[in-house]
């Protein structure tokens, strides 16, 4: 386990943890009677964010994985099955915590747009492009591994126009 991820996965847990038991209405509606989890919500989200970052798309994998290298971190892990079902429930509470640590962020009211340069074809020719309504902001090229002619944006030169006033983008 790299230390970095680590720091980070024990801080979005405590984090986490803080914020589900300040705000327990985020969480799915449980049973009153039944089997208690032997994972909290909060561990579940921290595993399921650890999976996206270390880049796990297979459940399975991830699981096989944890219980071998996370055992001391997540010593109760579910079935696979189970993680499944967990997480699907866990979904809004997901999306919430998400928005509370994104409006926690230096960069939630940056003005500075970050705009992916992937070439987009709307035109073939020099004539159409121009008279697009994309002309001044797009930039009309030549994608040669594409063999084909492409609006794009770059990413400093977007983030001018829209910022004016900031200048050199960060």
């Amino acid at each position: 386990m790299d230390t970095d991820l680590d720091a980070l996965a024990t801080s979005l847990y405590v984090t986490a943890d803080d914020l589900l038991k300040q705000f327990p209405e985020q969480l799915p509606s449980r049973p009153l009677v039944g089997i208690a989890p032997r994972i909290s919500d909060a561990e579940l989200i921290t595993l399921a964010v650890m999976q996206a970052l270390r880049g796990y798309t297979s459940e399975a994998r991830w699981l096989r994985f944890a219980r071998k290298n996370l055992h001391g971190l997540f010593p109760d892990l579910p079935k696979q099955p189970g993680y499944n079902k967990r997480l699907r429930r866990l979904a809004g509470t997901m999306n919430w915590l998400i928005k509370i640590l994104g409006s926690q962020t230096q960069i939630h009211d940056d003005q500075v747009w970050v705009v992916d340069s992937t070439p987009v074809e709307c035109g073939r020719s020099r004539e159409t492009a121009q008279r697009s309504d994309l002309a001044g902001w797009a930039e009309y090229g030549y994608c040669a591994s594409h063999s084909r002619y492409f609006w794009g944006l770059h990413p400093a030169r977007a983030a001018r126009r829209l910022c004016p006033d900031r200048g050199e983008s960060r």
